[in-house]
This record gives structure tokens, sequence and C-alpha cells, in this order.
């Protein structure tokens, strides 16, 4: 573990977002979206795996074994990190993300107002998304902590794996990592509700299943927030219309546009002197939504995005406009 504690520190002051360990290979740092070398000493496969032994209880040595791929969160001394690690060639690799220490607060990354109305919501159906590495996670973990500090409620998480931790303020947090605490979002969600949740966390939507119990909970009265990999908001919605069929999509249409109070889609841009700026798409739930979404006419949530500026709605390109007027990005 001290050879990766090395690693994360070297990292940490090139400021870089992600560090690979692979066999066979020098190691490899990304800063600013560009990658770059770390020392000119190649990897052992015995090095690697040393590391993975270090990372990972036998049950996730055992799936890693038979499935090829495996996710972790860990913590290194103070470091936090989010941890890939895959079979290839060589022998192992590890895509390591480094999560910062601190929580970025709200105004650190520029929320919008209507991004902000999150933090008072009690009830309803939000979604966060976005490519991998678009910085979902961070806002997600922003927006807990801006409840955690303003509002008493009890949020649990349910996360693969448990990348930023939260310390009680107002609120109760209890933090729950899949193949740990909890064998699939499936069941997680099921029994979550027995748990008198004000706030529930899901990690990624990945199934029908997952979405139906999660509407379900949002339909009861709890605050919903999950993340789907999409890149615009007007296709968060269609892909979790167009995963049922049947009856079963139109008791979903109902759900939605019953429940679905904001849609943030976000990607990351390089900002002037570098690092990155957000860029953020926001779908408010409005009677024109509503309609569009329970009568499955998906395709005028774009127009109502562009003509929904008074409600605080934002396209992505009226985000960039603004990030360039800022002089943020060029």
């Amino acid at each position: 573990m001290e050879e990766l504690k090395t690693f994360l520190q070297l990292a940490i002051k090139a400021n870089a977002s992600d560090l690979h360990l692979v066999a066979g290979a020098i190691p490899v740092i990304r800063v600013h979206r560009e990658i770059q070398t770390v020392g000119n000493e190649i990897l052992t496969t015995a090095s690697v795996q040393k590391i993975v032994n270090a990372l990972l209880t036998q049950a996730q040595l055992k799936e890693l074994s038979e499935s090829g791929d495996v996710d972790v969160g860990s913590r290194v001394g103070e470091i936090n990190i989010r941890v890939n690690i895959h079979q290839q060639t060589n022998g192992l690799g590890l895509a390591i993300r480094l999560i910062p220490s601190e929580i970025p607060t709200p105004e650190e990354l520029r929320f919008e107002d209507s991004l902000l109305e999150i933090v008072n919501m009690e009830a309803g159906f939000v979604v966060i998304s976005g490519p991998t590495g678009s910085g979902k996670s961070t806002t997600m973990a922003a927006i807990i902590q801006a409840i955690n500090e303003k509002h008493a409620r009890h949020i649990v998480t349910l996360e693969d794996p448990i990348e930023y931790r939260f310390q009680n303020e107002k609120s109760l947090i209890e933090q729950r990592q899949l193949g740990i605490n909890f064998p699939s979002f499936q069941y997680g969600l099921r029994h979550v509700l027995r748990q008198d949740p004000d706030i529930i966390i899901v990690g990624e939507m990945r199934d029908p299943e997952t979405i139906s119990l999660a509407l379900t909970a949002a339909e009861t009265g709890h605050l919903v927030i999950s993340t789907l990999h999409a890149p615009n908001a007007a296709e968060v919605v269609e892909r979790i219309v167009n995963v049922f069929e049947g009856a079963a999509q139109q008791q979903v249409l109902v759900q939605l546009s019953a429940t679905l109070k904001m849609v943030v889609a976000q990607q990351l841009l390089p900002a002037k002197g570098g690092g990155v700026v957000a860029a953020r798409e926001i779908l408010l739930s409005s009677m024109a939504v509503q309609n569009a979404i329970r009568l499955n006419n998906l395709p005028t949530i774009r127009s109502a995005i562009q003509t929904g500026k008074k409600q605080g709605m934002i396209s992505m390109a009226q985000s960039i406009k603004k990030l360039k007027e800022d002089d943020l990005i060029e």
C-alpha cells in the first residue's frame, strides 16, 4: 500500500484527476484532460497484483477473477479514491479517480439558481446526467452537503462505490456501498423505504426495475436523486421511457410526468488558465413538460427547454454562451 500512496501523492502534487497503474506500462496521470507519464519505470505484474491484493477483500478478488472487472471505493491515508480494477493483456490495470477530501460548494461549482432549488425540495425525482467523467458525482455531493448544512433530513445513499464521505451536520446521512452493504440497486431500493428516509440517493439507474422503484419512491413522498448516462436532458427522459414497453411504459409515463422535478445534463469544458468548468443544461417540470411526458410526445421537450428560460430552464447552448460571456472558456 505504501507504493500506491507514493503514486497518489505524486498525482496530487501534479493536480491530477486520475492515476493509471497498468502492469507492463509506465504509471500515467491525467492532468487537465491530458495524460502524462510518472517517472520511467515500467510496473511489473507482481507489483500491480500486490496493490490490488491490498485494496480488495476476498469476495472482491473472487469477483475480479470471475468477471474480469471490479469497482471499489477506498481511502489511502487521507486520500479518497474510486478504483476500477480490470484484467488486461499483461496482467491487471487500475484506473484510479482521486476524490477531493473537501466537498466543493455550490458556489465553487457555479450552481445556477434553478439547480440550487434541489436543496429545498422535499419530494420528487431528480436526474443528473452526462458522460463518464463529467462531474456528476461531484455535483451530487455538493447538493447532499448543502442539504446536510441547511435541513434536518434522513439521507440514505446507495453507491457504487462510495466516493465522497459525509459528516452528519443537520442531517443524518447513511452511506451504503453496492456489493458490501446491499447486493443490487433493486434490492437496496426495495428495502430502503423501510428505513424511514427523506432523501434517497441512487448512484446509477442501470435497468428498468431500478428506474421503476426509484419512481415509486418519489411517488410516495421521497426526494430521489439519481444519475444516468445521457448527453442531454431531453434524452434522459427518452431513455427512461424507452426501456419500458406496453402497459409498463404507460405507467412510467404517468409516474414520470407527476414526479419529475429536474433533469441536469452536464459536461466539463477546458477552462481558461487550466482546469475545467461545467456547462449545464437544466430541464424543469412545467405544465408543458408534464403534458409532453404524459402524452409520450417527448420530442417537444427540447423546445420546452429553449422557451423555458423565464422558469429557470437552460439549454446547453445557452450555458456555454454564458461561460464565454463570463470569460471562463475560450
